[in-house]
């Protein structure tokens, strides 16, 4: 089937889960109890009488909290600004986002990382600003990562058949719910070769 366009996951699929879980994660947990003193309008909406302790309790089962991966977002920002973190981009998915886009396709992301801090780790990642290759970009607010309804919300603001369009990702139920809005979809495993694919370079369009 032909693909116009291509969605792509960023943790274990365009970047190292380790960078994410061993970098990212860190540095906004270190600094969560002074940005949220600074800024105490960003935890309006957190339950509890201690929002700093949810959101810790939040990030130690990496909870898809939409307001705890904004609050992230603005974290990490300062650290990308100041030339702390650089945000890590496998060598093949460059080349592959690349060679898609000279080939005039549309590219865009769906994490669960708020849009603004998936669009950080592509502006300063390490191979360069990345941004310019991307039409867009998708989080939690749109839904649930493993549920066929987000991908099919997708489709129609992208405004392309869902099966003109090709998700990757490493986690087996986000391609399963892909599958099952009609999009094509192929697992990445960069480690084990039990995916359908172990590196951009081996996606044929």
């Amino acid at each position: 089937m032909p693909v116009r366009a291509i969605l792509t996951d960023i943790e274990g699929t365009t970047s190292s889960i380790s960078f994410v879980t061993e970098t990212l994660f860190p540095y906004a947990r270190a600094r969560l109890p002074a940005y949220v003193a600074a800024h105490p309008e960003t935890v309006t909406d957190v339950p509890g009488d201690d929002p700093v302790a949810t959101l810790i309790g939040w990030m130690d089962v990496d909870a898809k909290e939409t307001t705890l991966k904004a609050l992230q977002g603005l974290i990490w920002a300062e650290g990308y600004a100041d030339g702390t973190l650089q945000g890590h981009v496998y060598p093949d998915a460059v080349a592959g986002l690349q060679r898609w886009y000279a080939a005039g396709l549309k590219l865009y992301v769906f994490s669960s990382g708020s849009v603004a801090a998936q669009k950080l780790i592509f502006r300063h990642s390490i191979a360069g600003d990345l941004t310019p290759l991307l039409s867009g970009y998708f989080d939690t607010t749109t839904g649930a990562k493993r549920d066929a309804a987000s991908y099919a919300k997708i489709a129609d603001v992208i405004d392309l058949p869902p099966s003109d369009i090709l998700f990757l990702s490493d986690t087996a139920d986000e391609v399963a719910g892909a599958r099952a809005a009609n999009m094509q979809a192929l697992l990445i495993d960069r480690a084990a070769n039990a995916g359908d694919i172990s590196s951009f370079d081996e996606v044929v369009l």
